[in-house]
């Protein structure tokens, strides 16, 4: 978020994604809020896994082997799938949401954009509960819920998203009986 959006955090938290899947987690902040931090400053900090050698090897590896153009290429078959998804919608003459960045894509069974917590609990659960069993029905697995977003890896190819598109649009005419 920070590059794509241009932010300037405070403080930032980061998880397990670090260490490659390994229990890990990491903070970095501005001067003046990590100078606060022991042993310089008034704030302890200790964890369960600070400094475990095994989860920092694991990041030092994931790091050793990200690759800057994957991310370009799974952002470009999150666009794709997005952008399949939006035509399905707007051939069935649904009035939902289709959303996400990246590698990030939902559809929120609902006619509002969907900006904050308010809105998203107006979505319709029992029709998307429709929706996630008919995808399972056809070999797509995605959270049970409304409210989770979903995700694509370097694993899919563009016919799983071809299959994917093909799956969501049986989906959305069961829950909509068309």
């Amino acid at each position: 978020a920070q590059e794509y959006y241009g932010v300037k955090p405070d403080l930032v938290t980061f998880a397990k994604i670090l260490g490659g899947g390994f229990p890990i987690g990491a903070y970095a902040g501005k001067k003046e809020i990590m100078e606060m931090i022991a042993p310089n400053g008034k704030v302890y900090q200790a964890g369960t896994f600070s400094g475990n050698p095994i989860s920092v090897q694991a990041g030092l590896s994931t790091l050793a082997k990200l690759d800057y153009p994957f991310y370009g290429e799974l952002a470009r078959k999150g666009d794709f799938l997005r952008d399949n998804m939006k035509d399905i919608v707007e051939d069935l003459e649904l009035d939902l949401q289709v959303v996400g960045l990246a590698s990030m894509f939902q559809i929120y069974f609902n006619p509002e954009p969907v900006i904050n917590y308010e809105i998203a609990k107006k979505s319709d659960t029992k029709r998307f509960l429709v929706y996630f069993r008919e995808l399972l029905k056809n070999g797509v697995f995605i959270p049970p819920s409304q409210f989770e977003c979903n995700f694509i890896s370097g694993a899919h190819t563009e016919e799983d998203l071809v299959k994917t598109s093909e799956a969501i649009e049986a989906a959305l005419k069961v829950a909509w009986e068309k």
